[in-house]
């Protein structure tokens, strides 16, 4: 994380691979046209580019030692199905530089965290995410689908398609799962826009204040749990913190500590996204009439195939990071111990060696091994089936009620790790 600038980002031209720097936050406010353009260069040359990490502007965190910047698909996968190589736990897989001692008591959840104690953490909260759990969720995702089309009819057209319809969906679900109270969906909410969004200015505006920003929100999220938590321990319910509190498999359970962090993890990456995947999704259909018009002939039939195509295109994750734990050669090339990877796979969906004319949404592509979801491996979405159904569900409510809504031009997230849209109108 480098401080963002405070004026408006510019157009760089891009010509060449040398023209191309990831640190650098002007080239994460590029369209996408051109940011398709630097990595596509990027992804033609014979070996990895390799970037100086930027310098972090968190008091106390040395600069590191750079990093490279993997935007093949081969590559990604290669290196997701290795964990042992290729580790997530050694300074963290969300960021850059090494995570701070201070900040993994918040977000050091198990994204951030190698076997065996991702394994361990990730069985106890796994058996909420199965296929057969998320089934249970079907009828309260469809209504709570049905009622938000209700609201955005009688607010009408010119609305926040973001704020109004694709945050309010994945946001409820998740709460009602935890069992946090409707009167706080709009703190998660607010909480969960700083951690993923401290980088741009419309959510924290003094750029010397991002490590407070980003600890506060942290402590309140945690806080807020921890004290729903204190309750399910004494009277349980039927929701997700009763189960995760009180759960004991094969003799393990949760800390106070754990359970904070795995619900940052949730709202996290469960609502931002997911909406930032809504919110792509009607960008896409609305740039693209006739793939519309081939999902409303037959919405069920195509909903998967096209549920995925957005989720490649929409690549709501840019990339997680992976530290190198011994020399390691991969697809021809070396790469040292201790040294830092990034797996951009934003970059790999459009991969011209895996997808035929990747750039164009086509709703009926198969086969279709995007990686919007993580590449394989221990670290592969745990959310991805409950995501996978939420979209469907707000779909499926929009052209069914409002088949001719469009989108106006999305206001973009500035980050480098999150490929978000913060606000965008729409019209019907």
């Amino acid at each position: 994380m480098t401080t963002p600038p405070t004026e408006p980002v510019g157009r760089t031209p891009i010509t060449s691979a040398a023209d191309i720097d990831l640190n650098d936050w002007n080239f994460w406010g590029l369209p996408d046209e051109d940011r398709e353009r630097a990595f596509r260069l990027l992804r033609d040359l014979d070996t990895p580019a390799f970037f100086p990490e930027p310098e972090f502007t968190f008091a106390g965190t040395p600069q590191g030692p750079g990093y490279h910047a993997l935007v093949r698909h081969a590559d990604i996968l290669e290196a997701s199905r290795n964990p042992e190589v290729f580790c997530s736990g050694d300074g963290g897989a969300t960021n850059i530089p090494d995570l701070p001692a201070e900040f993994a008591e918040y977000f050091g959840s198990m994204i951030n965290m190698d076997d065996p104690r991702h394994a361990r953490l990730r069985r106890i909260v796994s058996r909420a995410f199965t296929p057969r759990m998320i089934k249970q969720f079907e009828s309260d995702v469809d209504a709570a689908a049905s009622r938000i089309v209700d609201e955005l009819l009688e607010t009408g057209p010119g609305c926040d398609f973001v704020t109004e319809v694709a945050a309010k969906l994945p946001l409820k679900i998740i709460c009602d799962m935890m069992g946090i109270p409707a009167k706080d969906y709009q703190f998660v909410f607010d909480r969960s826009n700083i951690v993923l969004g401290a980088t741009d200015p419309e959510y924290v505006s003094d750029r010397e204040d991002i490590a407070h920003a980003l600890l506060t929100a942290g402590m309140e999220l945690q806080q807020l749990v921890q004290d729903l938590a204190a309750l399910r321990m004494d009277t349980p319910t039927d929701d997700l913190t009763s189960s995760l509190v009180n759960a004991n498999i094969d003799g393990e359970q949760l800390t106070a500590q754990e359970l904070g962090s795995f619900f940052i993890l949730l709202v996290v990456a469960g609502n931002e996204t997911t909406r930032n995947a809504i919110s792509h999704g009607l960008r896409l259909l609305t740039l693209n009439p006739d793939q519309r018009r081939l999902w409303l002939e037959d919405f069920e039939g195509r909903a998967p195939r096209a549920i995925e195509e957005i989720v490649r295109l929409a690549a709501p994750v840019n990339y997680m990071r992976r530290k190198v734990t011994r020399d390691h050669e991969m697809n021809g090339n070396l790469y040292r111990e201790g040294e830092k990877v990034l797996l951009y796979y934003w970059a790999a969906n459009r991969d011209e060696r895996v997808f035929d004319d990747p750039l164009r949404f086509d709703i009926l592509r198969d086969p279709n091994p995007h990686v919007g979801f993580g590449g394989p491996g221990p670290h592969f979405c745990l959310g991805a089936h409950l995501a996978r159904r939420e979209i469907t569900a707000m779909f499926r409510e929009l052209l069914r009620r409002v088949p001719q809504i469009e989108a106006g031009e999305p206001e973009r997230l500035l980050s480098s790790f999150i490929n978000g849209i913060k606000h965008m109108t729409c019209e019907f």
